[in-house]
């Protein structure tokens, strides 16, 4: 694969995409687990800080009754658990130890480190965290060095909020580390087996695209057997397929360019032969009469043949252009123009009710009736068959989905051949000397409005189908 051009990279791209979702889902995950480890982290402090407050108890426990604990023992006992005061409650008595230059606080916030529920613990952190700092903190909680006995511990709440948030600071860093690490890890995995082989095909597809008729841009296939793999082995041979197609196209154009050309001169020149036909048709030698006609109806045929395939390669690809249409006018103008109005043998039964408008492209539609038409007055008309009531009948039916124009004739009916070559170009037609182009356009037509031109098997005669859907139809 050469010449295929590079997808520039940035932040919209796949892997910009990619890399930024893991990251995402890293650190999603990882705020998900900081909400309780860094409840665990502050339930851990304030134990530390009641074990702390045991110690001083215990001292006070060693003082006798009657004897004071000295004011400069309390405040080292106090600095060292960095409390203003600490109550130990037993037996429904208090005992208070605090710093004499501390007053007692007017209010404080209450942990307790007897209730483990882990959304307690969760939003208790989150409210040191954000709300911390400036406030006083209760702190309530029992060891078993204390014989389980309560213990109350009054201090600022800053020391808490502060180790908080360093504990946050490092989980971030640490967090982030492993996210873009895991992130890059990752990334190095997927962009070899998923990124870069998208762009290769990515950029395969906009080269070829370009430039189509290059079979040096077609991807090589690799050898993967995965889904990416059947990608490239699809793709490869889809635009295989599509450089044949161009090239067969191309030589097909050139070719029937060649053809139009010649058709065009022969129709000229079978003209010019009929012209001399009409007057070796005036002469009297009965030899000549008896052969004349048969001269004049090959080289109408031939004529004709000649016409409609000039008039089969200037068809156009234009859409159709829909509007409101008179379904039965629309009918009754295609079997004037199929030579049916007035016929001296066929009768014409027009079942379509008088108020059906269809929103169409008249000129595709009434191309399609006509074609239909024709080729079931032919069949009717074919020499040999004797059916002393030809009638052509066109019905209508609707649904909620579809409405269906009918048109179906008593006449001999499709050889198997026709059958078999149904709506195919120069194949498909039921009578001698027949291109089969009319079946083939009325199918394109049909096709453009959305809708399907099909063959109905019946025991005598022909019947066609032209289904579209109720989302054409205006009434």
């Amino acid at each position: 694969m050469t010449n295929t051009p590079k997808i520039k990279s940035f932040v919209p791209s796949l892997s910009g995409k990619l890399i930024a979702m893991i990251i995402f889902v890293i650190l999603t995950i990882e705020v998900v687990i900081f909400l309780p480890s860094q409840a665990n982290f502050r339930a851990n402090w304030l134990d530390d800080r009641i074990r702390v407050g045991a110690v001083a108890v215990r001292v006070l426990d060693t003082l006798p009754d009657d004897m004071e604990l000295p004011p400069d023992l309390a405040d080292r006992l106090l600095e060292t658990a960095g409390a203003k005061a600490i109550v130990f409650r037993r037996d429904g008595q208090s005992q208070l130890l605090q710093r004499i230059s501390s007053p007692m606080p007017s209010s404080a916030v209450t942990a307790d480190t007897r209730m483990r529920n882990p959304l307690s613990l969760v939003i208790g952190g989150l409210d040191t965290l954000f709300f911390g700092g400036e406030r006083t903190l209760r702190i309530v909680g029992a060891t078993p060095a204390t014989g389980g006995n309560r213990i109350e511990i009054l201090m600022s709440e800053a020391p808490l909020r502060k180790a908080m948030l360093i504990y946050t600071r490092n989980v971030t860093i640490l967090s982030l580390f492993v996210a873009i690490t895991t992130a890059a890890a990752i990334f190095v995995f997927l962009n070899r087996l998923l990124v870069r082989p998208i762009q290769n095909i990515t950029s395969n597809m906009i080269a070829f695209r370009k430039a189509p008729e290059n079979a040096s841009l077609i991807i090589k296939a690799s050898s993967r057997k995965d889904e990416l793999g059947i990608a490239e082995q699809e793709l490869a041979a889809m635009e295989a397929d599509i450089f044949s197609m161009l090239r067969q196209r191309g030589h097909l154009a050139d070719l029937g360019m060649a053809v139009a050309k010649i058709n065009h001169d022969l129709r000229n020149t079978l003209a010019s032969a009929q012209l001399l036909s009409d007057q070796v048709a005036s002469v009297e030698d009965p030899q000549v009469q008896r052969l004349a006609p048969r001269l004049v109806n090959t080289l109408d045929r031939a004529i004709g043949f000649a016409q409609s395939v000039i008039d089969y390669g200037r068809q156009s690809a234009a859409p159709p252009v829909p509007q409101l249409v008179d379904l039965r006018a629309l009918i009754e103008e295609s079997a004037f123009d199929a030579g049916l109005v007035a016929h001296p043998e066929i009768e014409i039964k027009n079942s379509v009710p008088d108020d059906v408008s269809i929103f169409v492209d008249p000129d595709q539609l009434a191309r399609v009736m006509l074609n239909l038409m024709k080729n079931a007055r032919e069949a009717l008309e074919t020499p040999g068959v004797e059916n002393p009531e030809k009638m052509l009948c066109l019905d209508y039916m609707e649904d909620e989905r579809f409405f269906t124009i009918s048109v179906s004739d008593n006449g001999p009916g499709l050889p198997p051949r026709a059958k078999d070559n149904l709506f195919v170009a120069f194949k498909g037609s039921a009578r001698a000397g027949g291109t089969g182009l009319g079946l083939a356009i009325a199918k394109e037509l049909t096709q453009a409005h959305g809708g399907t031109l099909s063959y109905i098997e019946q025991d005598k005669g022909t019947k066609f189908e032209i289904r579209l859907p109720s989302a054409k139809r205006l009434n």
